[in-house]
């Protein structure tokens, strides 16, 4: 039996208190109803609202069951993962349960069923479940049947841009055979579920990947969704296979250390250190196209780019001290982290460093909750849109 608690970590202050619970045994009611207990126990009153994040082990609805048995609140949102981050740092093979209390800030919970029938639909279907008063989303869909690009474009349709959406795609420790998804008391898949942050609060954001451009920028003359087609007018396979040499025969696997980078209008950021990323997910050989974990707009510019592990952690750094930024002189309260599989897959037994890096800039007492995804929802900066990125830290920080 092995568990922990985050109890060095909680803030405090007379109207917001956050704490995170780090357990690592197998799955049950009983478990969950300890984890539910230990978080009361370390908030001193029961939560607002929840998070839950942890690998994709059997019991899923027998933990979920003990942790509402005992947290009192049906507010509770979350998915499974390619590996959990809390309080702690990272884990893999967990389950991380979060929660906030708060006299300042109300939550809102939404769900939407059947994500890979329509995705721009689904997100529609979210965001009209939300109150127009919402100043801040936490969105968290099938990372396997969904379209995240669709699913931001079916909210803001009705919520506008303004309002920042962040979070990531479920994971299923690298399986990609199936993601469970949580909203109150239900255990979903093929879905999308979301928390609304209305009330009191300041948000701060950071967005960054630590991956460099390489040559000339190349035109995506044809592309549908999430599949490339076209580089320059030439088969997008070919164009990858004259880059990474004898290195081709191991795509996709190996496109995880090169992505393609969106850039200029497409990128939404105008700065140098920063890309629109897009992951390879399958190529098909026959027709020289390759599919991404990411729509690709057709006509888009976007340049191949590369990575080391000294630049991806301090890539992580850097997206903790813009959300810090955002803050100001505000009291940080709580930090949420959504950061990609494929960064841990090129830090290997460094990837306890990405979260070491971020807890330099927010300090060691604040809690600290998220996953490794499959894609991460994020605003590059204040008033601009919520993207779909791939291979990127997101670092969202709530104060008061």
């Amino acid at each position: 039996l092995i568990y922990e608690w985050a109890h060095d970590y909680q803030a405090e202050t007379l109207m917001f208190k956050a704490a995170t619970i780090n357990f690592k045994e197998p799955f049950s009611q009983d478990m969950g109803r300890r984890m539910g207990q230990a978080l009361v126990e370390e908030l001193g009153q029961t939560p607002k609202a929840c998070w839950l994040f942890c690998a994709p082990e059997r019991e899923l609805e027998n933990l979920l069951g003990g942790i509402n048995d005992t947290v009192g609140t049906k507010k509770l949102i979350g998915c499974t993962t390619d590996g959990e981050i809390s309080s702690d740092g990272f884990r893999n093979g967990s389950a991380v349960l979060a929660g906030i209390a708060s006299d300042q800030i109300d939550f809102h919970i939404a769900s939407a069923k059947n994500l890979g029938q329509g995705s721009e639909r689904t997100g529609r279907e979210l965001a009209e479940s939300l109150p127009q008063t919402v100043r801040y989303i936490q969105l968290f869909s099938d990372g396997l049947t969904g379209n995240g690009c669709a699913i931001l474009r079916g909210m803001a349709s009705v919520l506008g841009e303004q309002v920042p959406i962040g979070g990531g795609t479920a994971g299923d420790a690298g399986k990609f055979y199936r993601t469970w998804q949580f909203a109150g008391d239900k255990v979903l898949s093929d879905a999308a579920v979301a928390i609304g942050f209305s009330g009191d609060f300041y948000l701060g954001t950071g967005v960054r990947s630590g991956w460099s451009s390489i040559g000339l920028p190349k035109k995506a003359t044809r592309a549908s969704g999430n599949i490339l087609y076209e580089l320059d007018g030439q088969p997008a396979l070919k164009v990858f296979e004259r880059f990474l040499g004898k290195h081709a025969e191991k795509l996709p696997a190996v496109g995880v250390e090169y992505p393609l980078g969106l850039v200029g209008k497409w990128g939404d950021a105008g700065e140098d250190d920063y890309h629109l990323l897009r992951a390879t997910m399958t190529v098909n050989r026959q027709e020289g196209s390759i599919s991404f974990a990411g729509e690709i707009p057709e006509g888009a510019m976007m340049r191949l780019t590369c990575g080391d592990n000294t630049s991806i952690l301090e890539a992580a750094g850097k997206a903790a001290r813009l959300a810090m930024a955002d803050m100001g002189d505000r009291t940080l309260a709580m930090v949420f982290v959504y950061s990609c599989m494929a960064r841990k897959i090129v830090l290997g037994r460094r990837t306890r460093e990405e979260m070491e890096r971020i807890r330099q800039v927010v300090g060691n007492r604040v809690p600290m909750v998220g996953f490794y995804s499959y894609g991460e929802y994020c605003r590059v900066k204040c008033r601009g849109p919520s993207l779909l990125h791939n291979e990127t830290a997101t670092v969202s920080v709530i104060g008061i």
